[in-house]
């Protein structure tokens, strides 16, 4: 048997053998505080199995990563552990038509966030444990038949220590000093879930009762660790779950099917949020320690919505394998932006989705490991590395695209017969196109093949011809497709056209048509004897998913009026484009910083504006000339003070520019406002220093030196928290002293001591672009190191690992070789690793191209 990378041909042979009716786990958590045993800390998991076999007396196998098992009964006969467990699956022969597994196993606690993870809280010393298993790490606390599609119903019962309380995916009860809770419906192994500790615990219900006289009452919970409950805004947290209840139930017309639904806010969580049905699991970031933006709130909203939509999109119905991960996690995605729009305070959504999520999806579908929607996993790592911007943005894009193509009502009510039809079932693409075909009566076959069955993203760009009168004769939108991968799909589109205002001098758009782009050249008749346009906008109002390109007179306008641009949207739409153009070394760097200093002041929707100064930043450390990089970098900074000092008092702008001059603060007139505000000597009038700002003034004064080590743990001691220590370790590394980064490097590299959120602080603080000559002799030894760190760790970790520590800071032609020599020399490596190193490689060579672009000003933004 081959360990834990499980494969599809594995996974489908034993599908097609097994199927499983039902789970019982046990599990003993007492453990978890107290002295830990000599070894890992473990604790006792007792499952058991009942399934059936197709064929009696055939072999298959179970799934269990553990240190130790106890006991294996297979059908009342007692099976000796060493030879039938290998550290990863438990070996089945001679099944009979119905089974009865039963396997005693101690499992160990986990500190990657992977499993059954615990965390000691360092302000109190509590424990608090959660499990997060996509996409298979359920094995890690159990027994199981470890693949989306063999669901079953499953039973836990949960002993833990006293004053505890536990969670799970059904209704629990303490009896005995056990917690036990409700069978579950039939659902996949990842998506079960525990979570225990002395946590913070609030309470309210939801109430809907539909057209047929019926009642759904659902019982509503949300927690988090005691420390940060004086922070717990959990009333906002339950009106958007209230608010995206109804939004699903009147969409959907499938009453919510799991009973309960709790959300826990947990610490050291690797993702955004998990799906877990009833027992939905949160990083505890989305619980805000300080003062945040508008765009925070509406983060936390949308993540929220997302993971209800997967109680449908994912939980009651589930893909087959994780070619198809798609099926839930593009839909939730669309989902939640189209829900937190249509039923909460953040009507402005599509506006982050266009600025931002497509961003992710747009990068990913530039890379080398780009790939079709529905994609080929052949195994769990590559599994693990397709939860991407393909599968979420561009998917979720592709679902608008689909939207706007099929009618709202056609997808919703495909939607609708898709839940009805395949309830806790699994499903594959042809599942869903059957009834989007069904419901929009269109042929689904070709739109599916062009945007779900192929790699690859195209760019729109219009083409105007004028009158001698200055009106269009014609206007064309042209398509254009890369060269590795050619298709050219079908968009819908809206084109717009913009034009200054005699009065105010907006510029606002004047006319739009709507129409079906198909092929290298398309027409837009109704737009011909509109009078000139200052700017064209193709794919005005983001309708389909694409690359914006501008003609010579519409980029010139924005070079000169973009701040006149009075729609949220089309802004955000130009701007994108614009950074496209600097990604794709279309247009020089430092025209783009520029854009970015004189009208990002201007800009109105924060969103939009962190994520600018998220690109500038990057575009001055990675795509900037060498030689032009420290100016660019200074003019970031002074840009930031300028703006902090204008900026409303006590406003989400101001907030917003005083982060990005933490963020870019090199010189010492910054640094020394920066110190200022932080021991009371400078003032910026309606600015509040709360605690996370504090830290985030201190982490640039202790990566240029002006502070040491002393004004560090002080710091700590003003916040001895877990999110205090995650900023501390981030600032130590930071220091600009060698003994510095070969201790960060030690810690990271050669030791798993440290918790995945500690790695990951640690590894922020390692790579600081202004040290580029203090970290450069790591370059080699990243490379003779990824493939024992990829051997020995846990993906997730050897994930952050290989993509953190990657030296394409340096980004210069010798680092490129370096990776191409590895990649050259190493192509019998694992290849999910490969992928992350070749990933990593491709943005080092693009940044090499704008920086070349930038050098000599080549690319005109055509």
């Amino acid at each position: 048997m081959p360990g834990e990378n499980l494969s599809r041909d594995e996974a489908q042979e034993r599908a097609a053998l097994l199927s499983v009716d039902g789970y019982e786990v046990a599990l003993d958590l007492r453990s978890a505080i107290g002295d830990a045993e000599d070894g890992p800390r473990t604790f006792r998991s007792v499952t058991t199995i009942r399934f059936r076999c197709a064929e009696p007396g055939a072999t298959s196998f179970a799934d269990l990563v553990a240190p130790q098992v106890t006991s294996v009964s297979l059908n009342g006969k007692d099976l000796d552990p060493g030879a039938v467990f290998d550290g990863s699956r438990i070996a089945l022969e001679d099944l009979a038509e119905e089974n009865e597994l039963v396997v005693d196993a101690r499992c160990a606690y986990s500190r990657t966030g992977e499993g059954m993870h615990r965390f000691v809280d360092p302000e109190d010393g509590e424990v608090y444990l959660y499990t997060q298993y996509e996409p298979a790490d359920a094995r890690r606390v159990f027994t199981t038949f470890e693949q989306p599609d063999l669901k079953a119903p499953f039973r836990f019962e949960v002993r833990a220590p006293e004053g505890w309380t536990v969670w799970g995916n059904g209704a629990g009860e303490q009896v005995d000093g056990v917690w036990r809770f409700a069978e579950t419906k039939p659902i996949s192994t990842y998506i079960t879930a525990v979570v225990a500790g002395p946590y913070h615990y609030v309470t309210d219900s939801y109430s809907r009762t539909f057209a047929d006289g019926t009642t759904l009452e659902i019982p509503l919970g949300a927690l988090c660790r005691k420390g940060l409950a004086r922070h717990f805004d959990a009333d906002d947290v339950f009106l958007v779950a209230k608010q995206g209840l109804d939004f699903f139930h009147d969409h959907f017309d499938y009453p919510y099917p799991f009973g309960k639904y709790d959300q826990a806010f947990v610490p050291e969580y690797n993702l955004g949020a998990m799906e877990n049905p009833g027992c939905v699991t949160f990083r505890e970031e989305y619980i805000f320690r300080g003062k945040v933006t508008r765009a925070a709130y509406e983060a936390r909203a949308n993540v929220i919505l997302h993971e209800m939509a997967h109680m449908w999109f994912g939980d009651l119905v589930t893909m087959r394998w994780w070619d198809d991960l798609w099926l839930k996690e593009s839909f939730a995605d669309f989902m939640g932006a189209f829900s937190m729009v249509g039923a909460t305070r953040f009507t402005d959504g599509w506006i982050t989705f266009a600025n931002n999520r497509k961003a992710w999806a747009y990068r990913a579908d530039q890379l080398p490991s780009t790939h079709p929607i529905t994609a080929d996993i052949r195994d769990l790592e590559a599994a693990k590395l397709n939860f991407d911007g393909i599968t979420y943005a561009k998917g979720a894009s592709v679902l608008k695209q689909l939207v706007a193509y099929v009618g709202q009502d056609a997808f919703l009510e495909g939607a609708r017969r898709y839940f009805k039809r395949h309830a806790y079932g699994n499903t594959e693409l042809s599942d869903l196109l059957t009834v989007l075909e069904e419901t929009s009566g269109r042929d689904m076959t070709a739109w599916s093949r062009a945007w779900l069955q192929t790699a690859g993203l195209n760019a729109l760009t219009p083409q105007v011809l004028l009158t001698a009168e200055g009106r269009i004769s014609e206007l064309a939108v042209l398509q254009e497709a890369p060269e590795a991968y050619p298709q050219l799909r079908p968009h819908r589109i809206a084109v717009g056209l913009y034009a200054r205002e005699d009065v105010s001098g907006e510029l606002v758009r004047y006319a739009r048509a709507e129409v079906d782009v198909d092929g290298p050249r398309t027409l837009v008749p109704e737009l011909v004897g509109e009078r000139a346009p200052e700017l064209v906008l193709v794919n005005d109002d983001d309708l389909t998913y694409c690359k914006i390109r501008f003609d010579e007179n519409s980029l010139e306008t924005l070079r000169e009026r973009l701040g006149d641009l009075t729609d949220p949207l089309a802004r955000a739409l130009v701007w994108s484009a614009l950074w496209n153009l600097t990604r794709d070394a279309l247009m020089p760097t430092r025209d783009f910083v520029d854009l970015v200093l004189r009208f990002a002041g201007r800009e109105t929707d924060i969103g939009v504006l962190q994520m600018l100064h998220t690109w500038v930043r990057s575009a001055v450390t990675h795509y900037a000339a060498p030689e032009w990089r420290a100016e660019g970098g200074a003019a970031l900074a002074q840009g930031a003070v300028r703006e902090l000092r204008i900026a409303e008092p006590g406003s989400q702008h101001q907030l917003v520019w005083a982060r990005f001059l933490a963020a870019t603060a090199c010189a010492d007139t910054e640094l020394g406002l920066l110190a200022g505000l932080l021991d009371g000597t400078a003032r910026i009038d309606g600015l509040d220093v709360d605690q996370e700002l504090r830290w985030a003034f201190l982490e640039p004064l202790a990566t240029y030196g002006a502070v040491g080590e002393d004004a560090i743990a002080a710091e700590l001691a003003r916040d001895d928290t877990a999110s205090g220590r995650r900023h501390q370790v981030r600032c130590l590394a930071a220091r600009p002293l060698a003994e510095v980064k070969a201790r960060a490097w030690a810690d990271v590299v050669e030791s798993d001591t440290l918790s995945n959120a500690l790695v990951e602080a640690t590894i922020a603080g390692f790579a600081r672009p202004s040290q580029r000559e203090l970290i450069a002799p790591y370059t080699p030894k990243y490379f003779a190191a990824i493939e024992r760190v990829w051997a020995e760790r846990s993906i997730q970790i050897g994930m952050d690992v290989v993509r953190g520590l990657f030296p394409g800071v340096q980004g210069d032609k010798a680092t490129l070789d370096a990776a191409d020599a590895w990649l050259s020399e190493r192509a019998d490596a694992a290849p999910a690793l490969r992928r992350l190193v070749l990933e990593a490689r491709d943005d080092l060579a693009r940044a090499l191209r704008a920086q070349v672009c930038d050098a000599g000003g080549v690319g005109a933004g055509l």
